[in-house]
């Protein structure tokens, strides 16, 4: 089972380069397999608390190469949350890779842990009669200091219902919990891997070097 490391992350920042430089990026250092993944870019402005930027993945097992290639762009450029990511900002980024493993259903919308488990929900929205779901990933809740059922009304709202929440509403949700392994790098970390095993660090079009 593959975890997420620093050759994926490296990978992610290659692909957003390449994207600015209009080239492809290198091949990656990892092996191939297949699991569900995400990919967060944050910004850090002068040592502050890091701001989220973008976070996009599939709950699917995906070929992990593409599926990091795929992400690491789509999170950066097409989170409607955010506009985005310009290419000024690459020295300020941060990025997490996350690989998802240990599905498991759970026996209620109780039914996970705080900081070792994400979640994904499923409900019919009574207002529409839809299927709605979202997940978080295990470091959401305990990263906002919320409570279970806080992360959880906050999931419904993140799924696109506006009714009112009620305990009944909640009971009817489905609950799969599941776990997963991160590695975030920061873009200073990524410029010195890169002139240490390439022998030049990264240019970017139309930024300056050390800007």
């Amino acid at each position: 089972m593959a975890s997420a490391n620093r050759e994926m992350a490296v990978y992610c920042f290659d692909t957003l380069v390449a994207h600015y430089n209009s080239q492809q990026p290198p091949p990656p250092a990892f092996d191939e397999a297949q699991h569900p993944l995400f990919v967060t870019w944050k910004k850090v402005v002068n040592g502050g608390e890091p701001r989220l930027r973008g976070c996009i993945g599939t709950l699917e097992a995906r070929c992990l190469i593409n599926g990091f290639k795929d992400y690491a762009l789509t999170s950066a450029l097409r989170d409607r949350r955010f506009p985005p990511i310009q290419a000024k900002e690459l020295p300020y980024l941060e990025c997490t890779v996350s690989i998802l493993t240990d599905y498991e259903t759970g026996l209620n919308y109780l039914d996970w842990e705080i900081g070792k488990h994400g979640i994904i929900i499923e409900f019919t929205d009574p207002d529409y009669n839809t299927r709605r779901s979202a997940t978080y990933l295990p470091e959401v809740a305990a990263h906002e200091g919320w409570t279970k059922m806080e992360a959880i009304d906050s999931l419904m709202r993140k799924a696109g219902y506006n009714g009112t929440i009620t305990e009944t509403q909640r009971k009817r949700i489905r609950l799969t919990r599941y776990q997963s392994t991160l590695f975030t790098m920061h873009y200073s970390e990524y410029a010195s891997y890169v002139k240490t095993t390439r022998g030049a660090a990264p240019t970017i079009a139309g930024v300056k070097p050390g800007n």
